[in-house]
């Protein structure tokens, strides 16, 4: 299974066109230096009236299927 580490600061106005369904995707450089994009709606549980802000690891499968997302900081 992969794993990339990174980190995230979305405002919560930004987040909203997300939540909304305007914007379907979060893209983000890893620390690994891998460009990585991802539905939105898998940060939702880390949604707080700042919005997204943290250090995150999500894993794949082999085939790059989305597993898990983990807040680590």
């Amino acid at each position: 299974m992969k794993k990339l580490t990174f980190d995230i600061a979305i405002p919560s106005d930004r987040y909203e066109a997300l939540y909304s369904g305007a914007v379907k995707d979060v893209q983000a450089v890893s620390r690994e230096g891998l460009r990585v994009r991802f539905p939105g709606r898998i940060l939702q549980k880390y949604l707080n009236h700042q919005g997204v802000h943290g250090t995150f690891v999500i894993e794949f499968d082999d085939a790059n299927k989305f597993k898990a997302i983990t807040k680590i900081v």
